[in-house]
C-alpha cells in the first residue's frame, strides 16, 4: 500500500463520493447495490431543509445517525431508499425575497401577486438548491434521482388531494378564534412556531374595584370583558357570578388632556384555568387578545372586544385617547394614566416568556382572525393510538408521554397564512396559503406518488406501492409536534398505515458551554469550516461518539480532534497490515479462531444490536476502543515479529471486518483504504461490501 504516512481527507473526499454516484448504489432500483434478497427493503425519507437554509449542526447531527442506519441496512443487503428534498418554506422564504425587494426600495404589494410569484421562484432557482449541494460533503447516500420539493406539480396536486378530503368530511372549516398573529410578517403563525423567550419586565397590581390583580400587559384593560378566578379558592368564593362596578381610566378622554376616572361594571367567573399563586390569584380576561382568555371566553359566553389590529396599534374600539398607538406605546401611556389616578397599588421587575415569531423574531400579538382551521378530535386520536398499539414506536421513550400530552391537550389546528408563497387553499375566491407543516405533513407518502400515479393506474408499481410505509424517521426534539405528529396522522388518514414504525428524537446540539448554537447571536458553527478542517470523518465519528440518547449535546472541536486522530490511527493499521502481508497474500476462506478474531465477532455483533437499538455513542466509542487498543496497542505490537499464516489472516480479518463496522461511521476513509486491499477478487466498492454479521 503506497500511500501517505498520514490520511489526508482532502485527497480522498470529492474522489470517492464521486465514485459512489458514478456507481448508482444509492439507487434502491440498481440490481447490484444489494446482495441480498430484493425483498428486504429499508425506506426512510430526509427531513426536508428548507431552501433558505445553509447547514448547522444539527443537520450534522441528524443526517450522519441517519446516514449510518442506511449505510449499515444496505450492507445487510436490503434494498434501501433514502429519499432527498427541500421544503418550500412559506413564510421564512417569502420573508427572504421581500428583504431583497426592500433594499431594491420595493414590497411585494409593489409587484403584485404574480410577480412576487415569479420572484420567489426565480429565487428558489437560484439558491434553493444550495443546502443540498451542502448535504453531499456529509458523504450522505441520498438517492438524488427521487430528489423532491414540496412545490413540485405532483405534490401540489398531492396537498389539493388532501385539503379536499379533509373538507369533504366537514374536517376543515372556516371561523374566528384568537390565534397568533405576526405583526412583522403580516400573518397567522402556528402555536409551535412561536419561541417563548425569558426576558425582564415589569408585573402591574392594578386596582380593579375591591381587587388587586397582577398583569404584565396593562394595555390590554381596555378589552377586559370579565375577571376570573379558581372555583376553589375560598378568597372570592363570594364573588363568583356577581357584576362589579369598577374604576378604570375614561379612554374617551383626549390625549392632551389629564386622565379622568370614569366607572365600568365587570363579571367574576370562576374557571379551573385560573393558577390561585399567580399574583393575587384573580385575573383579567381579555378574550380578544389572549389565547387562554379566548377560551376563558368561550366557556363563560363573554363578549369579545378587539382593540389591536393587524398592525400592531390600538383600533378605535381603545378610545380617542389611545387609537393609533403602538402597543409598546400604549403601555407606557395607560400606567402613566393609571398611576395619576392612584389605580396602580406596585410595579415589580419581573421576568416572564415572551412569544417571537420563529422567522423575524417580532413579538406575537394573540388577536381574533378569521381563519381556516382542521378538527383535529378524530386525527388526535389516531395518532395517539398508533404509538399506544406500538404501531410507531418513539425512542428514546421517554418522548412518548410528551406526545400523549401535546395530543390529548391538542386544539383545532390554525392551517390558513396570510402568505402569497405556499400551496394556495384550493376554494374559490380564497387567496390564503396552508401553513407550511400542512404539506409537510404528507412528505412520507406524496414523496413516492400519493395520490395514485399513472404508471400505477397503468398496472405497473410506482414508488407508493413499492415503497410505502416507509421503516424510519428522525429529528431534534424541536419538530416532534410540529412533523413528527402530523405526518403519523396524515399517514393514517390517508394510506390507512403509519407513515414509518421508528421515530428517534436525537439531541439537541448546544455549544460547549450550554448555549444554543445560533448565527445571530454569533454562537453558530458552520459544519463546512470544520469539514475543510478536520475532514468529514472526523466530524461525522466526533458527533456520534457523544450520540448518546440525551437530551442535548454539547460540541466542542475536542470531539472532531479526535475524530480525526481515530481517522489516522485506522489508516495507519491499513498501512502496516499491507506492508505486513505483502504483495502476494491471499486470504484464506476459512475466518481465524483465536481469540482476537473471536472477540471481534462480539465486537461485529454489539455493533449491530447497537445501532439497530439507536445507541450510537455506544457503538462508536466501542468500535474506538477496540481498534485503538485491542487491535494497535495490543495485537499489532505482538505481530511485529511473526510472519506465519495465521498472523497474516487475523490481521486481514480485522482490518476488513473493522473497515465494514466502520463504514456507516466513517464512509471516506474505509472506502479508500478497502480500494487498496488486493487480496479481495471482484470487489466493487466497501458500501455494497455484506455486513459481517446477519441481521439479527
Amino acid at each position: 500500500m503506497e500511500s501517505p504516512k498520514a490520511y489526508n481527507p482532502k485527497d480522498v473526499e470529492d474522489k470517492i463520493y464521486k465514485l459512489w454516484l458514478e456507481s448508482g448504489f444509492f439507487s434502491p432500483s440498481s440490481a447490484k447495490a444489494t446482495a441480498g434478497k430484493p425483498e428486504k427493503k429499508f425506506v426512510t425519507c430526509i427531513a426536508p431543509p428548507n431552501i433558505t437554509g445553509e447547514l448547522h449542526m444539527g443537520h450534522a447531527l441528524e443526517l450522519t445517525l441517519q446516514d449510518i442506519i442506511v449505510r449499515m441496512k444496505r450492507m445487510q443487503g436490503y434494498r434501501t431508499l433514502w429519499l432527498p428534498g427541500t421544503d418550500h418554506a412559506g413564510i421564512a422564504a417569502q420573508n427572504v425575497v421581500e428583504k431583497q425587494l426592500a433594499k431594491e426600495g420595493l414590497n411585494r404589494h409593489d409587484l403584485g401577486r404574480e410577480k412576487f410569484l415569479e420572484r420567489m421562484w426565480q429565487w428558489k432557482e437560484k439558491y434553493g438548491n444550495a443546502i443540498l449541494e451542502q448535504l453531499k460533503k456529509l458523504g450522505l447516500s441520498l438517492d438524488w434521482s427521487r430528489t423532491k420539493f414540496t412545490m413540485d406539480p405532483e405534490y401540489q396536486e398531492a396537498v389539493k388531494t388532501a385539503f379536499l378530503h379533509y373538507h369533504k368530511k366537514g374536517w376543515i372549516y372556516q371561523g374566528e378564534r384568537v390565534i397568533n398573529w405576526c405583526v412583522r410578517c403580516a400573518t397567522a403563525i402556528s402555536d409551535l412556531e412561536v419561541n417563548y423567550i425569558a426576558e425582564k419586565s415589569k408585573l402591574y397590581y392594578i386596582k380593579y374595584g375591591p381587587f388587586t390583580l397582577a398583569t404584565t400587559r396593562p394595555e390590554t384593560k381596555l378589552g377586559d370583558t370579565a375577571l376570573a378566578v379558581h372555583p376553589e379558592d375560598g378568597r372570592y368564593k363570594n364573588y363568583i357570578g356577581k357584576e362589579l362596578e369598577i374604576e378604570s381610566v375614561d379612554n374617551l378622554i383626549p390625549n392632551d388632556q389629564p386622565p379622568q376616572k370614569n366607572k365600568i361594571k365587570i363579571l367574576v367567573v370562576a374557571d379551573e384555568s385560573v393558577d390561585p399563586k399567580f399574583g393575587t390569584g384573580i385575573i383579567k380576561v381579555t378574550p380578544a387578545h389572549d389565547i387562554t382568555d379566548f377560551e376563558i371566553g368561550q366557556r363563560h359566553n363573554l363578549k369579545s372586544i378587539k382593540i389591536i389590529n393587524e398592525q400592531g396599534r390600538m383600533n378605535e374600539n381603545a378610545g380617542i385617547r389611545y387609537q393609533g398607538l403602538k402597543t409598546s406605546q400604549v403601555r407606557e401611556k395607560i400606567v402613566e394614566d393609571l398611576q395619576a389616578l392612584g389605580l396602580i397599588e406596585k410595579v415589580e421587575e419581573y421576568e416572564h416568556n415572551v412569544g417571537r415569531c420563529d422567522r423575524c423574531n417580532s413579538v406575537i400579538e394573540p388577536l381574533p382572525s378569521k381563519q381556516w382551521f382542521l378538527k383535529m378530535k378524530d386525527l388526535a386520536e389516531m395518532a395517539l393510538k398508533a404509538v399506544r398499539e406500538g404501531r410507531v414506536k418513539i425512542h428514546p421513550e421517554r418522548w412518548a408521554g410528551p406526545y400523549e400530552t401535546w395530543l390529548k391537550n391538542i386544539r383545532d389546528w390554525n392551517i390558513s397564512r396570510q402568505l402569497w408563497w405556499g400551496h394556495k387553499i384550493p376554494i374559490d375566491g380564497e387567496e390564503d396559503v396552508l401553513d407550511t407543516w400542512f404539506s409537510s405533513a404528507l412528505w412520507p407518502f406524496a414523496t413516492l406518488g400519493w395520490p395514485a400515479s399513472a404508471k400505477a393506474s397503468a398496472g405497473k408499481p410506482d414508488d407508493f406501492q413499492e415503497y410505502y410505509p416507509t421503516d424510519f424517521i428522525t429529528s431534534d426534539r424541536g419538530i416532534l409536534f410540529l412533523w413528527q405528529v402530523r405526518m403519523i396522522f396524515s399517514g393514517l388518514e390517508f394510506t390507512g398505515e403509519a407513515p414509518f414504525k421508528d421515530v428517534y428524537i436525537h439531541a439537541t446540539v448546544l455549544t460547549k458551554d450550554g448555549k444554543r448554537m445560533s448565527k445571530s447571536l454569533g454562537t453558530g458553527i458552520n459544519p463546512l469550516e470544520l469539514i475543510e478542517k478536520y475532514g468529514t470523518d472526523a466530524l461525522r465519528f466526533g458527533l456520534t461518539s457523544q450520540a448518546t440518547g440525551l437530551q442535548d449535546l454539547r460540541f466542542g472541536e475536542d470531539l472532531l480532534v479526535m475524530g480525526k486522530k481515530f481517522a489516522n490511527k485506522l489508516w495507519n493499521v491499513a498501512r502496516y497490515t499491507l506492508i505486513k502481508l505483502g504483495e502476494n497474500y491471499e486470504q484464506q476462506e476459512k475466518t481465524p479462531d483465536n481469540e482476537i478474531s473471536r472477540k471481534m465477532r462480539e465486537i461485529a455483533k454489539l455493533t449491530t444490536e447497537s445501532i439497530e437499538s439507536y445507541d450510537f455513542a455506544e457503538a462508536a466509542n466501542r468500535l474506538y476502543h477496540f481498534v485503538w487498543h485491542e487491535i494497535a496497542d495490543k495485537f499489532i505490537e505482538e505481530t511485529k515479529n511473526k510472519d506465519d499464516q495465521e498472523t497474516k489472516d487475523t490481521l486481514a480479518y480485522l482490518l476488513l471486518t473493522s473497515l465494514k463496522l466502520l463504514h456507516p461511521f466513517m464512509p471516506f476513509v474505509t472506502e479508500e483504504i478497502y480500494g487498496q486491499l488486493p487480496w479481495l477478487k471482484e470487489k466493487q466498492l466497501l458500501l455494497v461490501e455484506k455486513w459481517p454479521i446477519d441481521k439479527l
